[in-house]
């Protein structure tokens, strides 16, 4: 699924009137229509709604739902409308006129000074003033109506973004000025109905406040004008992994299945490499090689006994990498620790290693106290840092809308797939394409996680995927096994090892909605 800016969405909406042989006001009406049945679904024909119209085409999106939850037998709808300039848009003057002319309308339209209506925790609010073509922050009155309206308590419905919102921009810096919102002057939203496509701004951590839920209404936008209008952000989504998976066939053995090495585990920290190990098994790697410190033998093959241990000569951590033998992939960092010896030989293997690469945990950690690293860096090699061990290797990062501008570069410039982990976890491509993850949950926030998703990554890698569909196909993966295995045992009760244990499942799953 594309993510496209605003401006790209406006011209979609125009290519759509013209396709479908549709006037503008028509769309609105199909995208109202739908925006009613999302609120009739939640609320009873008993709940006050307040209904907040800008006087732009959102305004207009507003007021058609006020009366089409009248037509359904909404009784305690107020619509306040703010025409401060004298000007509606035309779409919204349009609406306006067709509310007029039903009897008995709660209807104010606010030419000067607003006298705002009690608000409450137990009322409804339908926040129609700005939509996603906002490109400068609100201003004056309509910055007391949002805080006003945050400060009620009361349930907000947003029409296509949280009023004061940019749609393609953090809360924290705008893409193209590094200008910044303060998040009082922005409605808050408890739920987000956003048109076909998601926004930018949807995936950034500092606009989750503002947002609430969001929900993508589909309004039957045109489709080749969508698939024509370029974009370097998407969504990955189960029709984009399901074609990318290859079944497993009959007459074949586990080195059809790719090789996989580990440079995982030290001291106190071995737990890392047997989640590591087990979620590459999990995920379908016909064999599994851990390089760990000498110590960990016994705690390695116990917990995993399906994988090889390869002992390092020290005792504690690990002081070399070296590769003996043909690997179709190689992982290294959980749980290695940062001694020097260790750097040193993380070092080593960046010069020499050839097979499909990919660095977490403590590798990343190595790197950045010897930055030169970086540039020895193979082709492609996938890194996979959370926002700490990103801003370690790149320096602090003010807000994640600029962390991913940075990811973006780096990736360009050392010719790497960065894999930045969160909520929406983002993979960074080489040629500026992300694409942002919805599998998952907040329960995955809960140690070795990440070890899982180098495990889970380096076995499609090792099955032979390139570099850029495993990190897709890994995060996609990850994120869904840790979705069934928290309807099992909650997200308070979800460990990492639950995690690896649902790979199998959740590769299944993808597989079997392939039609």
């Amino acid at each position: 699924m594309k993510i496209i800016n605003s401006q790209g969405i406006q011209q979609i909406d125009n290519a759509t009137c013209e396709s479908q042989q549709i006037s503008s006001i028509e769309l609105m009406e199909r995208a109202a229509t739908l925006v009613s049945c999302e609120i009739i679904s939640r609320f009873l024909p008993s709940q006050r709604i307040v209904v907040i119209a800008g006087p732009g085409n959102n305004g207009g999106d507003a007021l058609a739902v006020a009366r089409m939850l009248i037509e359904q037998g909404y009784r305690r709808v107020e619509i306040f409308l703010f025409n401060v300039t004298g000007k509606l848009s035309h779409d919204c003057n349009e609406e306006c006129k067709r509310l007029m002319t039903m009897e008995g309308v709660d209807f104010t339209e606010i030419t000067h000074a607003f006298n705002p209506p009690f608000l409450g925790k137990n009322d409804v609010v339908i926040d129609g003033l700005f939509g996603s073509g906002l490109n400068q922050p609100m201003q004056g009155g309509f910055v007391a109506v949002a805080r006003y309206i945050n400060e009620s308590g009361a349930y907000v419905v947003s029409i296509d973004v949280p009023s004061g919102l940019y749609g393609d921009t953090s809360l924290m810096g705008n893409w193209e000025t590094s200008g910044s919102v303060n998040p009082r002057d922005v409605v808050h939203a408890d739920l987000t109905l956003a048109f076909q496509l998601p926004r930018l701004a949807f995936f950034f951590a500092e606009n989750h406040s503002v947002l609430g839920e969001w929900k993508l209404l589909d309004i039957d936008l045109d489709q080749e004008k969508i698939k024509d209008t370029p974009t370097n952000f998407f969504v990955i989504d189960a029709k984009n992994i399901a074609p990318l998976l290859r079944r497993r066939l009959p007459f074949t053995g586990k080195r059809d299945y790719g090789s996989a090495l580990l440079f995982a585990g030290s001291t106190g920290m071995m737990g890392a490499a047997v989640m590591a190990a087990r979620a590459t098994l999990k995920s379908g790697a016909g064999l599994v090689t851990v390089h760990g410190a000498r110590g960990g033998i016994g705690i390695l093959q116990t917990a995993v006994p399906e994988a090889m241990f390869e002992p390092d000569r020290n005792e504690h951590f690990i002081t070399e990498m070296k590769i003996h033998h043909n690997h179709q992939a190689v992982a290294a960092g959980p749980g290695i620790g940062t001694q020097e010896p260790t750097a040193n030989a993380l070092q080593q293997l960046l010069q020499n290693c050839t097979a499909p690469l990919l660095l977490d945990a403590d590798a990343l950690n190595c790197i950045a106290q010897r930055p030169a690293m970086l540039s020895l860096l193979p082709p492609k090699t996938i890194i996979t840092p959370h926002i700490g061990e990103f801003d370690r290797l790149f320096g602090e990062q003010k807000s994640s809308e600029e962390r991913l501008r940075t990811a973006i570069e780096m990736s360009r410039q050392y010719n790497i797939i960065i894999v930045l982990k969160g909520h929406h976890t983002a993979v960074v491509r080489p040629t500026g394409r992300v694409y942002f993850n919805m599998t998952g949950n907040p329960g995955m926030a809960t140690a070795g996680a990440g070890d899982v998703l180098t495990g889970v990554i380096t076995a499609f890698l090792a099955q032979g995927y390139n570099p850029e569909y495993a990190a897709a196909i890994g995060v996609y993966v990850h994120g869904l096994a840790g979705d069934l295995a928290a309807a099992e045992t909650g997200e308070f009760g979800l460990t990492a090892s639950d995690i690896a244990a649902y790979t199998g499942k959740a590769i299944s799953q993808i597989l079997s909605s392939r039609k």
